[in-house]
C-alpha cells in the first residue's frame, strides 16, 4: 500500500507547512515538494514527540516555536526563526500550546508574507522529548513536591486511594491557598486543589475528601 504522504508528490503545491505530524518524511517526497515544520521548541532543545510536556516536565522557565525546514532526521533542519515565550509558574500544557498555536501561526504567516528567512543552522546541544508514556503520569509520592507539581501541569497525572483512581487536576507546591488538601511528599507537603475521581466530574480537592471521608495523613497511592 502506497503510504499516504506520497500522495503530496505531485499536486503542484511550491511548499508544504507541517505541524505536529508524529512521522519522518522521506527524503523522495522532500526532494519534490519543500516542507517547511512548526515546532513548539526552541531548537535544538526537545526536538521529538512531546516538546511542550518535557519543557514543563524539566522546569525549563522558557520555550517557544521554531520554524525549520523539514529534513529525514528529527527535527534536525535548519530554522528559519524562533519566537521565545516565557513559561508561567503554574502554567499547565495545554494554556502553554495554545500560546505555542498563537505564536506559531504568527510566525508562519509572517515568514510566508514576507519570505522565508534564509535558515541557519541549530546550535547547542540537542535533547529529545520523548512521547509520555502512562506510567509517567503516576504520582509518586516519594518525588519532590515541586516534580509532582509538574506532572500535575502536562495533564492526565493520577494516583490511588484505597485501591480506587483519582485524577489530580490542580495542585501547588509553592504557595498555600489553604483551598485544597495536603498530601506529603518527598520533602514536604503538596496542595491539591481539583481532583477528579473514577466516573465523576472534576471537582474541589476538599469536597471530594469529605465526601471520601478523607483523614488528613492518610496515604495516597494505595
Amino acid at each position: 500500500m502506497t503510504d499516504q504522504v506520497d500522495d503530496v508528490i505531485g499536486v503542484g503545491a511550491e511548499l508544504g507547512v507541517v505541524v505536529a505530524f508524529g512521522r519522518l518524511i522521506k527524503p523522495h517526497v522532500l526532494d519534490v515538494l519543500p516542507m517547511v515544520n512548526v515546532h513548539f521548541s526552541l531548537l535544538p532543545r526537545w526536538r521529538g514527540a512531546a516538546p511542550v510536556e518535557r519543557a514543563i516536565l524539566a522546569g525549563d522557565d522558557e520555550t517557544g516555536v521554531c520554524l525549520m525546514t523539514l529534513e529525514e532526521g528529527l527535527d534536525t533542519g535548519p530554522v528559519h526563526g524562533c519566537v521565545r515565550l516565557e513559561i508561567g509558574r503554574d502554567e499547565t500544557a495545554d494554556e502553554l500550546r495554545h500560546r505555542l498555536v498563537d505564536a506559531g501561526v504568527e510566525l508562519l504567516v509572517t515568514q510566508l508574507r514576507e519570505g522565508l528567512a534564509d535558515p541557519v543552522p541549530q546550535e547547542g546541544e540537542p535533547t529529545y522529548a520523548a512521547k509520555i508514556e502512562p506510567d509517567e503520569l503516576r504520582l509518586d509520592w516519594t518525588r519532590p513536591a515541586i516534580e509532582l507539581e509538574r506532572v500535575v501541569r502536562v495533564g492526565g497525572a493520577w494516583t490511588t486511594v484505597n485501591g480506587r483512581r483519582l485524577k489530580v487536576q490542580r495542585a501547588c507546591a509553592h504557595q498555600i491557598t489553604g483551598e485544597g488538601i495536603f498530601v506529603e511528599t518527598g520533602d514536604g507537603p503538596i496542595e491539591l486543589l481539583e481532583v477528579q475521581p473514577e466516573g465523576k466530574p472534576v471537582m474541589a480537592a476538599a469536597a471530594w475528601a469529605r465526601g471520601a471521608r478523607w483523614q488528613p495523613g492518610q496515604p495516597f497511592g494505595t
